[in-house]
């Protein structure tokens, strides 16, 4: 069956329908990684949003339930150049075009990724619309359609992506007890703290502060997610409360961005964001440039940084862009980029190790022993 990709600018691709039927309007954006398409349909940061991969054939390792980064698949509409229906892989369990299907999500096959990239790169993230109705493409219909499609818009995507209800993970001789906040958390994050022997109480996003304090962590994790930052107003006062703490916090992607506006920074919209698995990222410090994995929109805004309260520790070293901050004077520090990435690259994965480093320093100043 034909399906149609029309973006906001009128510009109409003509492909292969793929997944299921139903028709979507979303913010269209791409990713670049070549491998890793299960984790990233499974990852909630992708709510509210269609997902282009650049890399031209998707599917060939097939579908290994294991590796999902989440109960369900979240983004609004997937779209490939080519899709693989035979997947060759010993451990492939299914084809991505059936669990596309399962969860109920359009997509679109068979066009050309690489113009649909350069037009992304050139004018920025747009609004598009994944049908198969082909009297959406008539000229007559033009006008009202663009109009729909530009009236979209990315909200509520936070309250939609959370746990609903506290729930509690053992790790490996329960070493340190971990408050998590899920703005949208990928399953990895508990597993590289389990790992290493955390217990792990997550918590819904608008948790209130006193309610995580009250369990006495020893550290706070700040989880990725989807949207803009500064719609979360509400979470964004609880984490002041909790950056006010003594408590060790770690925060990922949009626990980094909710972190900066809750300490006084500003954020904005990129034109077309980091997504994908091959960003490098300059460790400020050392000199030492990690490639690491990314998905985001939005950014902090350095220029609004108070020197008085961080300082910035990682920068994008494509455009300059912040990826992470130091707290002056607090157990706290925070990262734009995904070190738990599964598949990689994994370079930062130190970085959990450093919070738990820091999670063992203050707990023996707690009990005087330095």
């Amino acid at each position: 069956m034909k399906a149609f990709l029309i973006l906001e600018d009128g510009t109409t691709f003509t492909g292969t329908s793929i997944g299921s039927k139903r028709e979507v309007i979303s913010e269209i954006v791409f990713n670049t990684s070549m491998t890793g398409y299960l984790e990233i349909l499974t990852d909630p940061s992708y709510a509210g949003q269609a997902v282009t991969m650049t890399y031209p054939l998707i599917g060939n390792y097939g579908i290994c339930y294991q590796d999902m980064e989440s109960k369900t698949l979240w983004p609004d509409g997937y779209i490939v150049r080519e899709l693989s229906r035979i997947p060759s892989n010993f451990r492939s369990e299914d084809t991505i075009q059936n669990v596309l299907v399962k969860y109920d999500i359009p997509g679109i096959c068979g066009i050309d990724t690489r113009a649909l990239t350069k037009i992304l790169r050139e004018k920025g993230t747009m609004n598009g619309m994944i049908t198969t109705d082909e009297t959406r493409c008539l000229e007559s219909r033009k006008e009202a359609v663009l109009e729909e499609i530009r009236a979209y818009r990315c909200q509520g995507v936070v309250e939609r992506v959370t746990c609903k209800e506290k729930r509690i993970l053992g790790g490996r001789g329960n070493r340190y007890r971990v408050a998590l906040l899920d703005f949208g958390t990928k399953e990895n994050i508990t597993s590289y703290l389990r790992a290493r022997g955390c217990e792990m109480m997550i918590y819904p996003a608008e948790t209130k502060a006193e309610e995580i304090l009250s369990a006495n962590p020893d550290g706070i994790m700040l989880s990725n997610g989807p949207g803009d930052p500064k719609e979360c107003h509400s979470i964004i006062k609880e984490i002041r409360k909790l950056y006010d703490s003594d408590v060790p916090i770690f925060a990922i992607c949009l626990g980094h961005q909710l972190m900066a506006l809750a300490t006084g920074a500003d954020t904005h919209k990129m034109k077309y964001g980091h997504r994908g698995g091959n960003h490098p990222v300059k460790d400020l410090q050392t000199g030492r440039v990690y490639l690491s994995s990314q998905n985001h929109g939005y950014v902090v805004d350095e220029d609004t940084v108070d020197a008085a309260v961080a300082e910035v520790s990682f920068q994008n070293v494509n455009d300059g862009t912040n990826e992470g901050l130091h707290y002056l004077g607090k157990n706290i520090f925070t990262v734009q980029f995904h070190p738990e990435a599964c598949p990689g690259p994994q370079d930062t994965g130190f970085l959990f190790d450093r919070f738990l480093d820091m999670m063992r320093v203050a707990g023996l100043k707690n009990r005087g022993g330095v």
